[in-house]
């Protein structure tokens, strides 16, 4: 059944072996004119990277308005003196057609159109700890139809080579994907596949 929403989302989450709490928290909400997806890994693993990384996206949710760039300098600043986490940011304009994202650390983002070309971002290096400094913020050009994927550490370069990840649906995207990896996962591991139909 087709969502009712402009972006339909599905979600893999698993946390490191050995730990009952996953250190990846993450938070999507579609709006009027956008949607917004934010995944954030705290440093380290279990309930303490999980409480790092629920700061930065409780600071999103309470800043949903904001750009982009302005979210990554309020992330900053407000984690200072707390332990650093990593972070994805993706906005969609769904009246400009736009799309603009920015990772820090080992968040992924990849971009798929309908005609199954697949376009991975580089991330910026480091992790938010604090300390202002410049972080680059990337921009596309919506498709009528393309999917997004983010993705934390814990998905393997070998993971995304699955040619399921190609597929349309997202919730057969996280299925098959559920299906292929090994468990005991290595690390936290968190898998957001997101589908754009205009």
């Amino acid at each position: 059944m087709k969502s009712p929403n402009k972006v339909d989302v599905a979600v893999y989450q698993q946390p490191k072996h050995g730990y009952r709490s996953c250190g990846d928290s993450y938070y999507y909400i579609e709006k009027e004119n956008e949607f917004v997806c934010a995944l954030a890994d705290g440093l380290g693993s279990g309930e303490f990277a999980r409480e790092s990384s629920q700061v930065v996206v409780d600071i999103i949710r309470d800043h949903i308005d904001a750009s982009v760039e302005e979210l990554l300098t309020i992330c900053t600043k407000q984690l200072l003196g707390k332990r650093g986490a990593v972070l994805g940011i993706l906005k969609i304009d769904f009246k400009a057609k736009t799309y603009t994202y920015s990772s820090i650390g080992n968040i992924g983002i990849m971009t798929i159109t309908e005609d199954k070309k697949k376009k991975r971002n580089i991330p910026n290096a480091g992790y938010l700890t604090g300390y202002s400094r410049p972080f680059k913020v990337m921009q596309g050009k919506l498709e009528e139809s393309m999917n997004f994927i983010m993705f934390s550490d814990g998905v393997s370069d070998t993971d995304l080579m699955y040619p399921f990840l190609l597929n349309m649906d997202v919730h057969d995207v996280i299925h098959s994907y559920e299906k292929a990896v090994r468990l005991p996962r290595k690390d936290d591991t968190t898998l957001i596949a997101m589908r754009y139909e205009a």
